[in-house]
């Protein structure tokens, strides 16, 4: 058992206090603003400074693409077709990857990493432990999110192949065919035990993938840097019924009242690139503090840029550019948690919860100079 005490403790779910915290193996198991009794194997006393728990990267591509050496660590996009919803995260995650294995330097203890943004429907992401030797020791959830993409990167790709599409009006066309199909396909598969065999379907892996999101069972992440792309992808997922995740947002700020009003969460950011292309003209800091603002579940993410190593400066840039103090911390805690289905188990500092742990050199984890000075994942400490 571990004891943390003299702690400035930032519950999440509730206001700081100065307290103790205990862990159990790899479960919280006391959060308490006095003094907690019992026999403990390790005492750390954390003199004043932050804890808070373990920061959760909602979109990144992180294990799948390794930019400095080339084409050969290079899996995050198949260009060889833009339906590709049936490709899995979990068959081209490197877990040595160097930028995976540096996670824990920024506070990240889980990624929700996947496909990029080349395909209209990109593929499978899922939620993993950035550290280890084998993918699928580090799985915490898999599928967690259907990745489609707006706007354009599908758009550039597919007119240097001289394919469809190659308009805005091209990529919503082949969302609505493929979820129509993928209806199509769950009303056949009603039949799978008629004697009939012209009302069983065909497996198709595609539409399997696809039938995981009509059923709601995952999230739709959607790639959308204009608003005019953030619109349509709400009326597409208002069609299907999907469970909708807007990614990346850039020009959020422009309809985040009618975002707010659709009740859909955002994963803000990269904010640090330039401007190179014309989607990201606006692209800013400011975004995540208005949509939080205007009451829109934020998340901010590293999306391989800057490097999750400093993850953290991330959630100071967007303080410093107005988001509230408690909306940051809950951007990278319980809101990533819960946009991706796993705050039961993480997200905040509570009893019964994964024992993800972050302490600060400091009592302000939002100073652009403090430092993280050990983390904690599943109860045992990291080497950072």
């Amino acid at each position: 058992m571990i004891l943390f005490k003299n702690a400035k403790i930032y519950p999440i779910n509730s206001e700081p206090f100065t307290g103790s915290l205990s862990v159990k193996d790899d479960k919280i198991e006391a959060v308490s603003s006095s003094d907690i009794q019992g026999e403990f194997d390790e005492i750390v006393d954390c003199g004043g400074n932050a804890l808070l728990p373990g920061f959760i990267d909602a979109h990144t591509h992180e294990g799948l693409f390794q930019g400095e050496i080339g084409d050969a660590g290079d899996d995050v996009n198949e260009m060889s077709d833009p339906i590709t919803p049936h490709l899995r995260a979990v068959d081209a995650i490197n877990p040595f990857d160097p930028s995976l294995r540096e996670s824990y330097e920024g506070g990240v203890t889980l990624l929700n990493t996947g496909p990029g943004s080349a395909n209209v429907f990109g593929g499978l992401f899922a939620v993993i432990r950035p550290i280890g030797s084998v993918v699928d020791e580090m799985l915490i959830k898999s599928p967690s999110a259907l990745k489609i993409a707006f706007g354009e990167n599908p758009k550039d790709v597919y007119s240097k192949h001289e394919k469809e599409p190659q308009t805005r009006m091209a990529i919503a066309a082949l969302i609505r065919e493929w979820f129509y199909k993928a209806q199509e396909y769950m009303e056949k598969k009603k039949h799978e035990d008629s004697d009939d065999e012209d009302k069983k379907p065909e497996f198709d892996l595609k539409l399997e993938a696809l039938s995981l999101a009509l059923k709601g069972e995952i999230c739709v992440h959607a790639h959308a840097h204009r608003s005019d792309d953030i619109a349509t992808a709400i009326r597409i997922s208002e069609e299907f019924g999907l469970k909708l995740v807007l990614i990346h947002a850039t020009e959020g700020h422009k309809i985040a009242d009618y975002i707010a009003k659709k009740n859909i969460p955002c994963v803000v950011g990269p904010s640090f690139p330039g401007r190179e292309k014309a989607e990201l003209n606006e692209i800013s800091f400011k975004t995540a503090a208005v949509l939080s603002e205007c009451g829109v579940k934020v998340a901010l993410q590293s999306d391989t840029y800057p490097p999750v190593k400093y993850f953290h400066s991330i959630l100071c840039m967007a303080h410093k550019y107005g988001m509230k103090r408690e909306e940051v911390l809950k951007s990278v805690t319980i809101n990533a948690a819960e946009i991706l289905r796993i705050d039961n188990s993480f997200g905040s500092l509570a009893s019964g919860k994964t024992a993800d742990i972050l302490l600060f050199d400091s009592p302000d984890p939002l100073n652009f100079y403090s430092k993280i000075k050990k983390v904690y994942v599943s109860g045992k400490a990291e080497v950072i």
